[in-house]
């Protein structure tokens, strides 16, 4: 347990750090879900309208330091691929 000030205060701060990188981690992860659905039914024109939302939150959680940002790139370029088969 934290015993001077500042290690309290720099417990106080983690704690609220955390709970914020593990809302926008969920909502990330939320409209990635939304993707995947979309691509499972098999709609390529709902498919695309998700992964167009789900880019720039994805890329925003990378700015955040949520993932890494070749991380996110690669999320991205992964569904999109996939949207695109749907086409095929």
């Amino acid at each position: 347990m934290a015993n001077t000030a500042s290690a309290k205060k720099m417990t106080r701060k983690i704690a609220k750090r955390t709970a914020i990188n593990r809302s926008r981690r969920s909502r990330m992860r939320t409209f990635v879900r939304k993707v995947e659905e979309a691509i499972a039914t098999g709609n390529q024109q709902d498919a695309l309208t998700a992964l167009r939302a789900a880019e720039p939150e994805m890329m925003r959680a990378a700015q955040h330091g949520i993932v890494h940002k070749n991380n996110a790139s690669r999320k991205v370029s992964r569904l999109a691929a996939r949207v695109k088969a749907l086409a095929a």
